[in-house]
């Protein structure tokens, strides 16, 4: 009887050890599976990997990725046509007529101590006497007259009547300043352009984004910098940004990717697990000859395919393809509704108003 019950004892015991190790096992095996996936620290990008539709049309490989901004490759890269700011289209311009030339570094003395105008952007441009043209105001040149300007609307609002009135007070005096007389347009009048301008941006603005939320596993932030890398983009400014730099120097980006900033500024990234991240396009920024819906698609298929990821909207709801196609058509009405406006994507005039 003795030998029985120790018999069923060391069973009991050899079954209850058993059970401990498969727990264990288990809990180990779901806290691996869990875990945030992370870079590969053995394999860096390489030209194969890198899409040609986000990559080659930029001129240029991808550059490092510790500090694109002092990468060489951002110097070869063309300059933007360089044109007057203020347009009648979405300012407010004051003439301001001189009896006598003024230098560039007496107009620059002049200049108030803000270049804006509540939230609106305020300029001051000179016609050269070298050139006859409207420029940007320099020292060592001379100037025949001036122009000051505040922008009609951007996306804080329209111009208003406190705005205008701020606007007169500054260009006054600057005015005074360099003795010059300025002619100055009606505020109801201005006011009210102002804000039928901002109904029609209101209503034609658009800023896409994308949002690829994980499957399974989470991500690390290496993980999705490291996988944003092979398409080439490259850090932002900010913590938790990557973008997709514009073919010509000083343009916005053409696409960017936001996660999760305080994961980005964590003491260790590693551990940080990321489920979703928000792919974007700023669609007014943007020219539409550069394709940056198509190249918004494509990087988002791309990106879940390769990191096992699922495209949504803001809401959670998958993207179908028949959905992605119709946006792109929508799309392709804001763009024609744009340029019969001149205010096409990726202007000047755009950006400003889209800003």
């Amino acid at each position: 009887m003795l030998e029985s019950l120790s018999s069923l004892q060391l069973s009991l015991a050899a079954l209850g050890g058993l059970t401990v190790l498969a727990v264990l096992i288990y809990n180990h095996w779901t806290a691996r599976k869990n875990e945030p996936r992370q870079a590969d620290p053995l394999r860096e990008p390489t030209p194969s990997d890198i899409e040609p539709i986000l990559s080659t049309e930029l001129g240029m490989s991808p550059p490092a990725a510790s500090d694109p901004v002092l990468d060489d490759s951002f110097a070869n890269l063309p300059l933007p046509e360089r044109k007057t700011q203020l347009d009648a289209l979405i300012d407010v311009i004051a003439l301001i007529e001189v009896e006598q030339v003024v230098s560039g570094d007496a107009a620059l003395d002049a200049l108030p101590a803000t270049r804006r105008v509540g939230s609106k952007l305020f300029t001051v441009e000179g016609l050269s006497q070298d050139t006859g043209l409207w420029d940007g105001l320099a020292p060592s040149r001379r100037y025949t007259a001036f122009q000051a300007g505040v922008q009609l609307a951007n996306r804080v609002g329209a111009l208003n009547n406190i705005e205008f009135s701020e606007f007169v007070v500054k260009t006054q005096a600057f005015a005074d300043a360099i003795g010059g007389t300025v002619s100055f347009s009606d505020m109801l009048e201005e006011v009210a352009r102002a804000r039928e301008l901002d109904q029609f941006a209101s209503t034609h603005d658009a800023q896409l984004s994308f949002t690829l939320c994980a499957r399974s596993a989470a991500w690390s932030p290496g993980y999705i910098q490291q996988h944003a890398a092979r398409l080439g983009f490259v850090p932002g400014v900010m913590p938790g940004r990557m973008v997709l730099p514009s073919a010509v120097q000083g343009m916005p980006p053409v696409l960017s990717i936001t996660f999760d900033t305080h994961a980005a500024l964590a003491e260790d990234p590693a551990l940080s697990a990321i489920r979703s991240f928000a792919l974007s396009l700023d669609v007014p920024q943007t020219s539409r000859e550069d394709e940056p819906f198509a190249r918004l698609r494509e990087a988002a298929v791309l990106l879940s395919q390769a990191m096992d990821g699922v495209i949504t909207d803001g809401e959670g709801q998958v993207l179908s393809e028949s959905v992605l196609d119709q946006i792109g058509l929508d799309l392709q009405q804001l763009y024609d509704a744009l340029d019969a406006r001149e205010l096409s994507a990726g202007s000047p005039q755009a950006r400003r108003l889209f800003s």
